[in-house]
This record gives C-alpha cells, structure tokens and sequence, in this order.
C-alpha cells in the first residue's frame, strides 16, 4: 500500500494581498502615490481569480474608489488606478463589489480614461490602458452597465467612445479587444438604446467607404457576430424612419436609410432578415417615389457580389423586384434599368430573364428608360459582354441608333463604340469569340450615317472617338519621347475595314475627309475668321462680314442643330483667337503629322472648352470633320508597305485607301514620293505597282514640280534613279496593262514637256497597227490620258488616231462570244422551270444585256477607253475656237449610240453586253460634256433622248445596270452643280422603274437637295424646272390621249409633287402650271401648226393635271393656294409667247383633259380625303435592314463608279458641301405610294414595259 502525504487531499491556500499601504490621506505626494498605485497594481495583476482570498482586497476596493483617487490630476494615477479597479471586478466576479452607483462612476471612468489616455504605442501609459482594455475584454465585466439603472446611456457612451477610439490607427488586437466589449454589451442587454444602434450604423454611412477604415471595419466585425440580436432593431430602425419621414417631399432621409441598407447588405447581410420583406412590400406600394426608391435598392443588392445567395434566399422579393420593368412609372422602369449592370456581372444564372427584360426595355415606350438601357451596355467590361450578353442583344442595341430620339441614338451608338474599342486587341489578336461578338459594330454604326444629319454627328464622334481614335501620347502606344505609334494606328484602319461591308466602307472613305476638295468649306471659313478679325475690319468691311456670314450658313446647315451652330460659329469667330485659328490650320493641313496633329486636337479641345464651353460641341464637330483624323499622311508608308509585301493577301483595303487617296486628295503623298518610286520597281507585285503608279500620277498632277526627271542633278552628275525611273514609266506606257499604261501615261503628260509626250505619243501610234485586238486597251488608256492632260501633244497625232480608233476599234462589229452564249443556253435550258416560274411572278431577270467590270473583254474596254479619248479630246479644247469644230462629230456619235442602243448601225447581231456598255459610256460622255456650257447647249435638242437613258421602256433601256449607273453618275455630277438645272428633271423619270432601289436612289438625292440647297437655288434647280418637266413628258415617246397613259404621265406629275411640294411653294408650282398655257412650244411656228401637230395640246393636258393633282395635294396636306407674288420668265429655250390674243383665249377656254381622266382626279380627291379623315398615328419601328435593297428580283448591279470610270473623272465635290452624305436619307411613305397599290385604275406599267420590250426584241431579231 503507497503511503499518502500529509496535505495530499488539502485545497490549495487562497493567497492574500500583501499591500497593505493608505492610497489617501493628507500628505501623499503624487510620486509617492503613483508609486504604491504601481506596486498594488503589480501584486493585483498577479492574483488568481480562483485562489485570492477577497477579504484581504477590502481596503484596497474602497481606496479606489475615492474620489481623490478617480479625479486625480495625475495621469499615471489614473491610469493605474484605472487598472486596479478592472483586476478587482476580475478577482470578485461574478459578483461586483461596489453599489451601482460606484459601478457607474467606475465604468464612466474606465471609458473616459480610454478615451484621454489610449493614443497609440508610443504614447506614455499604453501598457496601463491595453491591460484595462484586456481586462474589460477577457472577463466581460463590462456587462454589469446593462444591469445598472443607467444602463442605456451608458451603453450609448461606450459606443461613442469606441468608435472614436478606433479611429487613432491602434493596432489590432486594441482593435480585437473592442470587438469583444461591444459584442458582449448588444448580447447582454436586455434592451439596446437606439442611440448606440445610430453610432453603430453610422460607420456604414461614411463616404468612401472602405474595409481599410477602421470604425466600418469594427462596425461590420459587431454586426456580423450580433446579427440575430441586432436583427429586429434595425427593422424596427428602418420602419421608425419611414413612418417617420412618408410625408416629407423629398424622401432625403428614406432614401439615406435605404442607402443604408444597401450597404448593410454588403458587408453584414444577416442584419437584414426582417428588412428584406419590407422592401418586397415596398415595391407594391401606390407611392411612386417609395416603389422607385425600394426598386433601385433592391436592384443594386441583387446585383452586389453576394446576389444570387440574396435570390435564392428570397425568391418571392426577386421575382416582384422583376415586375417593376413593366412598372406603370417610367421613372421606376429607369431604376430596374440602371441597376441592370451588376446583374449581368454577378447573376449568372438568371442571364436568359435578364436578356428578356432588357431587350423589352431597349424598345419601352419612354425615351430616358431606352437611352439608360443603352447606356447601361457601355458600362458593362470586355468579359461580362463576350461571356454573358448575346450578339442578339448587341444587334438589338445597334437598331436603337436609330431611334427617334437623339438621346437614345447617342446612348446605343456610344455604348457599342466603346464596347468595340474594349474588344480590339482582342479583334486584333484573331480571337474568334471577339470577332463573332463585335467585329461586325462599325458596321452597323457606319451603315446609319446617312439617316439624318443628327444621326451623322453622332456616328462620326463615335468613329473618331471610340472605332478608330487617335493615339494617345500617354498611353502605351507612345514611346516615352512621346512619339506615336503610326503603323499600329494605320493597322486598326485595315483591321476595323477587314469587317465592312461596301455601303459602310464608303462611308467610312467619307468620313476620312480626304474626298473634300483643297482648300475646302472649312478652309474657307478659317480664312474668313481670320480676316474679320473680331469685328475689326480695315478693308472691304461689308464683303468680309457677308463672306463669313455665308459661310456660317452653309457649315451649319449640315448640323444637327443648325441654328445654334451658326449661333457657335459666330462666337468663335468674335473670340478670335489666334492660337485656335492656328491650331485648326495645323489640325486641316494634309502634310501635318501624325504627332503633330495629335498635340494640335488635344490643345484646340483643352483650350475650346476652357475658353468657350458653350459652343465645345459645334467647335469639337467642326475639328472632327476638317482634320485628317481617320487617314492621314503618316498611314502611307505602311499601306505601301502592307501592299508591297503581300501582307494584304486576305483583303485588298490598301490598295482601296491608296485609290482613294489618289483620286481625291493626292497632297498625302508629298512626302512619300522615294517610297512610291521605290515600290514601282518591284515589278512582280503588279498590284502595288499600278496603285503606285496611280498615287504618282495623282501626286504630280497636283504639283508637276515633284516629278523625279534628269534634270536633278546631284554633284554635277544626273541621277540616276530619276532617270531609271523616267524609263520604267515609260516602259508601262507601252505595255499590255491598260491600267499600268493608263497611269504611267498620265505621269508623263502631267511632269514632262511637250517634247517628251509628242514623242511617247508617236510611240504608242507606231503600235497601234500592230496591236492584236485584245492587245489595244492599253495603248488607248494611255492616249485618253495625254488627250486629257496633253493636248497639245495629242494633236500631233490626232487625225491618225481620231480615223484608227474610229474604223479599227468602234465601227468593228462584236457578235456575242460563242462559248458565252452556250453557257447561258446551257443554264437557261436546265433552270427554264424555275424561270418561267419566276416570269410569271414578275421576278425573272437573266441578265443577258451586263457584263461587269471585272468579265469585260479587252476588246470592249478597248471601245470604251476610245470613247473616253474622244470626251477627254474635247473637254480638253473646251475654251478654244476648235471646240464646236472638234465636238460636232463626236455628238454625232455618241446621239448615234444612244439612238441604236449601243450599236452605230443598228443591225441585229451586236453582243447585247457590248452594247449596253457602249450605250452607257455614250450617256455618260454626255453628261460629263453637259459640264461645259458650250457643249450643253450643243446636247439641249438631244436632251429627251439622254433623259429617259434612266427609264425601263422598250424603246429606252431595259438594262438595270446602265440605268443604275447613269443615274448615279447623273447625282455624282448634279450634287455640285455642274449641270445646267434641267438635268434635275431626270430623277423624276424614274417613278416607272420596276426595281425599287433606282426609284430610292432619285428619291433620296432630291430629298437630300432640298435640305441642303439655300433656297434661291432650290428655286432655280428644283422648283423652277417643273416647267421643263411638263415641257419634256408632253414630248414624252409614250405620251397620248389614251386613259391609261394620261395615268401613266400622272405618276411622274405625282411623284415630283410628293417630293418638292410644300405650303412656301406650292402657290409657285400652281402659278407655273396655270402660266404654261400662256405659251407655245419652241419648235413650233404658228398656232396652226401647233393645233395639226398636237403638241400644244398634249402640253396642255399636262398643265392641266397638273393643276389638279397640286390642289389634291394641298388639299391632303390642308394647305391654302395663295396667288403667286412674284414675277417668273419662262425658259425662252423651250417655250414662245403664242402668237396671237386669239390662240391665248381659245386655250384658256379650252379643257384638254378628257372626262375619263377628271373622273378619275375626282376620285382621287376623295380617296385622299378619306385617307386624311381616318389616319391614325402609328408607332415608330426602327428600319429593318435589307441585305440587297430590293428584294423584288436578283441581279447582278454594277458598282456605283468602276475605276476606270471613276479615277479618270476630277472630284465631283467642287462647290458643294463636302459633308453632305453622298446619299440623302430615305423619303418617308407617302400617300402616293399607299395609293399606287389600292388604285384599281393604275395599272401595272411594269408588265406592260416588258411586254413592249419584247415585242421590239422579237421584231429586231426578225
């Protein structure tokens, strides 16, 4: 048996305190005092909680007590004091040995010490007040304030303190210790004071709220370790403020506490339980700005990081937070809108609800919930739209551009220009998900730019600001010399271009500023602020201030706000600043830099809106449109580049630029003509070869003095390489390449004298005889070239090659290519069902009269390029005396093309593609030749037959593509005015035309003139020539006293009217009309010739329709006839006074319509008041976009210029207004076109067109 000691079952002894010293009394020195408050603090400290014996405490407990003791002026003493009394609650817990009154003054003191004394480590006494803090922390005898009488305001106290506390950057186990109270505090009481509920939820309301801020991060660490106690409290928090606050107008306290919770969502989610449902109940609410209130902050909590557990959590709140996108308030559909964003980035799986609730949005009724839908895209980053919205939502979004609202047409535009400027490194990178997703947006944003001049200025500052902006000189681009990087800059060109289709890729060639004119309207204008000089003029005062006034009007005209453009223009003309004057300059010269023009832009922005924000925008427009910010002179070398080594083997958009800037604006290639001729000697790349040639011949036209000649000496020796080039120039003169030969050609007849091209001419009629037929396109492109450029050297030479081109080349015969004509048998044959199918439902077009540029046979280029010579050859004698010797023969001609349909002879057996072609060229050399007034004159008897070259009439032309073409040529050379006015008439012989898009194309140039012509012009080329309209379809080849004809010669009258008729003019175009049967025809002599002939009476009935459909149409539109003011004279080319008061009476009494037509215009007039009477406003539909124009049949369309065509012609900009949209918008529906469909008396001209084509075809073959 172990033996057991003797204190082995004994408890171990209670240890007493052994100090035993007076801490009061008379005498104590502060020293002293600190000195025993020390020691008793030490032995205190050391003291077990279970092992002390209480009793020895006593003296000291009530010592401490004493108020000489608490309200010591010492620091320290206090400090230790403060100590003793925490290690005496901790040595008699749970019982506290003190009444509540001394409790309370204990715990004040406690607080109050923290808060004087507790500054950071290094402050005196730290170690003292992190032991109390520890102390209060670990033993939790701070919970004896909830049972004291006080207790709430007390609590409230310590939270304030706290919270102050926390804020002295303490470290983090101070920060801990805190935590712990104040935990321990909300656990205990059995009622927890509102005003420390207020301290607490304070910390979240802070701005710029942090983790990294101390009192949000204690706040957050309290919340979260209370929440189920805290839960109730602040629902009832929040309940008090709304009942509190319903009444008020403004709602600025509701909507801070919903801010707040909010923010509590964020951070201590578990604090709102019973919160939660008071916002679902929100959302039901008849109070408009409460449900709007409630629907923002709901929104923005599902969208926070912790949403999808906040949906699953409570489902019912979800799904109601979602019906608020159909809120009947337009102002809470905005608030589900806004808060959109962070759903799609955080709520994944309830992407296919939001899509469905954002594409309802972008179409909603209420303009300002639409742009936020569209707003809210742009915000979204790169990955949340590849991964989480649908190409179908961005195509959506792309048809709010064009919206009736312009705010939405910025908002949708400018969210898909950044998105695209997000996803282009990628695009860059060949990645295949960004391509798919957003390679196909400036596409679409550059298919708008012809809506409207409002729609224009939005695409272009997204173009330039977000689809191809300029480089920055402090972003990564730039080198830290602040060099730009241009090859990257040109490279975005080629790659944004890679994706555009043809429509958009003109319009972005456009939008280059490179097709205007040097010096331009905006060159002009600079000059003219410059010389009017703020107001202060020294000279010719009245000239100058007219100049610029004109010029302002003109600018403005094309904004969207024309009014308040002049308004802003005037302004910056008044502020005339020189250093804006010299930096637009900088930013419009084509041989500025790239790093140039960069400095120039971001200065004239910087200094425009310093100096005049309130015209920024007009002024920020006016740079974007004068400055070569999409191409300028520093993309050359690497579009040279990227030709001259293959690296454009995918797409040919270098060379697309290069002929573009070669034909429009050649200034660019100033300072690149070592590059040019260097890349004209890689004779293997024959691509890069000839675009080089052409940007050499337009380069030396523009300045002859660049051309690289002999003459340049270096070091008293001739250069060799200006020689080699001469000779490789001359070399491609005389070979097989038209093109080559075309260009080379120009060079020479551009740079060299006289001598030199007489020589090269004498060249090329040497070899002429020898020349196979297929061999003789190149030899003719280059003599058109120095006939146009060289004249005098033509002349030489001209009888020889006038007699070869004539004989040889256009009086030879071109049956049709056998094995052409058997594949075209071959295919008919196998799909003869199908066609006939399609002939019966009016659709079928073989396309056996076109063959397009890229098919065309040498030898009919060959014809063409000899037509050319003879129009250059007499554009080039225009002001000589020879001009009307040299023109007669060849007008001659080309009436005898158009007469036979492209043939001289008019024998059957012509290859119809020949013949189209030639008729073509024959209409268009007209047209160009109608640009000299001389050689207008010449054409004017001749002008009927040019005319309806535009119609699909038997007797005319039934190709598409030559009418197309022409007609295109006719707007190129009309929107400058280089016509005489009475080519205006033109477009409106086009209302008959079976395909839509020749009849649009009209349309949309008139509609386009009429908004951009200063109305003395518009008078004179628009309203005035219906006069000659009337004139030309009374001498119309259909034109008779048939019904159904009269109806026919209608629809012109109809279609003029729809389009040019408004309540300013109408009372002119019914004075015209009225006044037309004052007069005779020109050719005409006696009103007894006019009576037997008819012709008086046919214009008669004209004038008489007329008059009726202008009072139909005024009457539809509720417009009043007043009697015309003004005096007009009648074209005295066209039209005679009668001869006679006898003839004028008898046609004045005399009706010439037959009965059947006024029946038919009276029942006309009814339909179109009924129509008035029942029309109903409709809902606006963006336009849906059509792939091929017309969808009536398929057609193979030749291009709007070819590049023979195009290249060879001089800029068609001229006067015009170089920032007109080469198309005008498209005419709204009118009534004339819902009545074409319901009229049962307008019969189908086109059936009867091609009936009537057919039977001339058959007659002709016979």
């Amino acid at each position: 048996m172990v033996a057991q000691t003797r204190h082995a079952a004994q408890p171990s002894p209670k240890r007493k305190l052994a100090f035993h010293d007076k801490l009061t009394g008379k005498g104590l020195s502060t020293d002293a005092l600190l000195k025993k408050m020390k020691t008793l603090h030490t032995e205190l400290a050391a003291l077990d909680q279970d092992l002390v014996d209480t009793a020895s405490l006593s003296s000291a407990r009530k010592e401490l007590v004493n108020t000489s003791i608490l309200l010591h002026k010492d620091r320290g003493v206090k400090a230790y004091a403060a100590c003793c009394l925490a290690d005496i609650l901790r040595l008699y817990a749970p019982d506290a040995p003190y009444t509540q009154a001394e409790l309370r003054d204990i715990f004040q003191f406690f607080f109050r010490q923290l808060t004087n004394g507790l500054k950071g480590a290094d402050a005196s006494y730290y170690n003292e007040y992190f032991h109390l803090l520890e102390s209060l922390s670990t033993v939790k005898s701070v919970v004896l304030v909830c049972d004291l009488p006080n207790a709430e305001e007390l609590m409230a106290e310590i939270f304030r303190d706290f919270f102050n506390l926390v804020k002295r950057d303490l470290p983090k186990k101070v920060e801990i210790f805190m935590v712990d109270i104040l935990v321990a505090l909300i656990d205990e009481a059995q009622v927890f004071p509102s005003e420390a509920l207020e301290v607490l939820l304070s910390q979240f309301m802070e701005t710029n709220l942090r983790i990294e801020k101390a009192g949000y991060r204690l706040a957050v660490q309290v919340c979260n370790a209370t929440a189920d106690k805290l839960q109730r409290h602040v629902c009832q928090h929040f309940t008090d403020i709304i009942v509190a606050n319903s009444q008020d107008e403004d709602l600025d306290e509701i909507r801070a506490a919903h801010e707040l919770i909010k923010r509590l969502n964020h951070s201590c989610p578990g604090l709102l339980h019973s919160v939660i449902p008071q916002l679902e109940e929100e959302l039901r609410v008849e109070d408009v700005n409460l449900r709007m209130i409630a629907t923002q902050v709901l929104g923005e909590m599902f969208g926070d990081k912790g949403g999808a557990e906040l949906v699953k959590k409570y489902p019912t709140t979800w799904n109601v937070w979602q019906l608020r996108k159909n809120d009947k308030a337009a102002s809470v559909r905005l608030k589900f809108v806004e808060a959109a964003k962070g759903l799609l980035v955080n709520l994944f799986e309830q992407r296919a609800i939001l899509d469905d609730a954002l594409r309802s949005k972008l179409v909603d009724p209420d303009d300002k919930v639409r742009a936020a839908t569209c707003k809210m895209y742009g915000q979204l980053d790169y990955e949340t739209v590849l991964h989480h919205v649908s190409e179908e939502q961005l195509h959506e979004l792309a048809e709010r551009g064009v919206d009736k609202k312009q705010s939405v047409r910025v908002e949708a535009l400018t969210s898909l220009g950044k998105l695209y400027s997000f996803a282009y490194p990628e695009i860059e990178n060949n990645e295949p998900l960004a391509i798919k997703q957003f390679s196909w947006i400036p596409n679409a944003i550059l298919n708008m730019i012809a809506i409207s001049h409002e729609v224009r200025a939005v695409v272009e500052q997204v173009v330039m600001e977000y689809i191809l902006p300029l480089p920055s000189l402090s972003t990564p681009s730039t080198s830290k010399g602040g060099e730009v990087d241009e090859v990257a800059w040109t490279d975005r060109l080629l790659h944004t271009m890679k994706y555009l289709e043809e429509k958009p890729t003109n319009a972005l060639l456009v939008l280059t500023g490179v097709k205007q004119v040097r010096p331009n309207v905006y060159d002009h204008f600079l000059d003219a602020c410059v010389k009017n000089n703020g107001g202060v003029i020294d000279e010719n005062e009245e000239l100058v201030v007219q100049r610029l006034n004109v010029l302002t009007q003109h600018i403005s005209h094309t904004f969207p706000d024309p009014f308040k453009a002049n308004e802003d223009f005037e302004a910056f003309a008044k502020l005339n600043e020189n250093r804006l004057y010299k930096l637009l300059k900088t930013c419009m010269d084509p041989q500025t830099e790239l790093k140039s023009l960069v400095k120039a832009t971001n200065e004239f922005q910087r200094r425009v809106e310093q100096q005049a924000p309130n015209n920024a925008t007009t002024l920020l427009t006016l740079l974007r449109r004068s400055s070569f910010r999409i191409l300028s002179q520093s993309s050359i070398p690497t579009l040279i580049k990227r030709l001259s080594k293959g690296q454009s083997h995918n797409n040919n958009h270098p060379l697309i630029l290069l002929k573009f800037v070669s034909k429009h604006s050649p200034a660019l290639y100033k300072s690149h003509i070592g590059e040019l001729t260097k890349a004209i000697a890689d004779e293997k790349n024959a691509s890069a070869v000839e675009a080089c040639l052409h940007a050499l011949a337009g380069v030396l036209r523009w300045d002859p003095k660049l051309a690289p000649t002999d003459n340049v000496r270096v070091g008293g020796v001739t250069d060799i390489k200006a020689r080699r080039t001469q000779d490789r120039i001359t070399r491609f003169v005389l070979q097989s390449n038209p093109r080559m030969a075309k260009f080379a050609a120009r060079i020479i007849a551009v740079s060299s004298d006289t001598e030199t091209t007489t020589a090269l001419v004498e060249s090329v009629v040497e070899e002429l005889p020898n020349c196979e037929p297929d061999k003789l396109a190149a030899p003719i492109a280059a003599l058109a070239q120095i006939a146009r450029f060289a004249p005098a050297a033509f002349e030489h030479k001209s009888d020889v090659i006038t007699t070869f081109l004539l004989k040889k080349v256009l009086m030879v015969p071109t049956p049709p290519d056998p094995v052409r004509l058997l594949i075209t048998i071959s295919k008919f044959l196998s799909l003869l069902r199908i066609f006939t199918i399609c002939w019966m439902k009016d659709e079928m077009d073989v396309d056996e009269e076109w063959v397009s540029d890229e098919d065309m046979p040498l030898t009919l280029r060959a014809k063409i390029l000899a037509l050319k010579v003879f129009r250059y050859r007499c554009l080039a004698h225009a002001g000589d005396e020879k001009a009307v010797e040299i023109s007669t023969p060849v007008f001659k001609m080309l009436a005898t093309l158009l007469e036979y349909s492209g043939s001289f002879t008019g024998e059957a057996g012509e290859d119809p593609k020949v013949m189209s072609r030639m008729r073509l060229q024959a209409a268009v050399s007209m047209l160009h030749l109608s640009t000299v007034e001389v050689y207008a004159q010449t054409i004017a008897p001749r002008f009927l037959r040019l005319a309806v070259t535009v119609q699909d009439l038997g007797i005319k032309d039934s190709c598409y593509n030559v009418r197309i073409s022409f007609l295109s040529k006719l707007v190129s050379l009309l929107q400058p005015r280089k016509l005489p006015s009475r080519f205006h008439i033109i477009p409106f012989l086009t209302v008959h035309d079976p395909e839509s898009d020749v009849k649009a194309m009209a349309s949309s140039y008139i509609t386009g003139a009429l908004k951009n012509m200063r109305p003395a012009i518009k008078t004179e080329h628009l309203e005035m020539t219906f006069i000659r309209l009337l004139h030309l379809l009374a001498h119309h080849p259909d034109f008779n006293k048939a019904h159904e004809d009269l109806l026919d010669i209608a629809k012109y009258l109809q279609f003029y009217i729809e389009l040019i008729a408004t309540s300013e003019n109408i009372s002119l175009l019914f004075y015209l009309a009225q006044k037309g049967k004052t007069v005779r025809d020109a050719e005409s002599h006696t009103y007894t010739e006019v009576r037997e002939f008819g012709i008086v009476p046919a214009f008669a009935d004209g004038l008489e329709l007329a008059q009726e459909l202008i009072k139909i149409r005024a009457t539809s539109r509720s417009w009043t006839i007043p009697s015309y003011p003004g005096k007009v004279r009648l074209p005295p080319d066209i039209l005679r006074p009668l001869p006679n008061a006898e003839a004028a009476k008898e046609i004045a009494k005399t009706v010439y319509l037959p009965e059947e037509v006024i029946s038919w215009l009276g029942g006309l007039s009814s339909v179109k008041t009924e129509k008035k009477e029942r029309k109903v406003p409709t809902k606006r539909k963006a336009p849906v976009s059509k792939t091929n124009g017309s969808a009536k049949r398929t057609r193979v369309k030749k291009k709007q210029e070819s590049d023979d065509e195009s290249e060879d012609e001089p800029s068609m900009d001229g006067d015009s207004d170089d920032d007109v949209s080469e198309k005008a918008p498209e005419p709204e529906p009118s009534d004339h076109d819902e009545e074409e469909e319901g009229a049962e008396e307008q019969l189908g001209r086109g059936a009867r067109t091609r009936a009537k084509a057919r039977r001339q075809r058959k007659a002709a073959k016979a």
